[in-house]
């Protein structure tokens, strides 16, 4: 695969909220990627951090988001290939009169492996989701992506866009 890397690392930030309470909201960061120079971004560390969940006692509640290089109707797991990050909260009240226990799962900001990259998101933007469950308010999130722009030959480009676009 040939990429120039044509940036030094960027941060983008990113806050991403519910509508309505226990509905997945999805927002898309706009990457203002140049498809006529095969611009891709290359994703180096991606830190996702959703909102604590509502102890309730009795019931289970969660808060969890999801990076993906493509739109999506649902909450994404690291099972979908479009899927670069998960992370959520859980308060597990259920069964419980009085108290409950908090749980937090994620993936590290970078994988535990020596992989150059994460992830190459080829189209111009990626898509954050987050949804809540049993929460008495909406929820959300914020997060940050580390990346950089990167030039891809034309093969390499249109596989990266191709790959994409019809595993969405």
């Amino acid at each position: 695969m040939a990429l120039k890397r044509t940036s030094s690392t960027v941060a983008i930030g990113f806050t991403a909220t519910e509508a309505v309470a226990g509905t997945m909201a999805q927002i898309s960061v706009d990457l203002n990627l140049s498809p006529l120079d095969n611009e891709v971004f290359v994703v180096e560390a991606i830190n996702l951090e959703p909102d604590m969940p509502d102890a309730l006692p009795g019931t289970n509640t969660r808060v969890a988001m999801s990076m993906t290089s493509t739109s999506q109707t649902a909450l994404a797991t690291l099972a979908n290939s479009n899927c670069l990050a998960t992370a959520g909260n859980f308060f597990r009240g259920g069964g419980l009169t009085d108290s409950g226990v908090a749980f937090q799962q994620g993936q590290s900001e970078n994988p535990a492996t020596t992989l150059a990259q994460i992830g190459i998101i080829a189209t111009s933007d990626f898509f954050i989701q987050v949804e809540g469950d049993n929460n008495l308010g909406v929820r959300g999130g914020v997060g940050k992506v580390y990346g950089y722009r990167a030039r891809a030959d034309a093969s390499t480009y249109a596989a990266l866009v191709q790959s994409e676009v019809l595993s969405a």
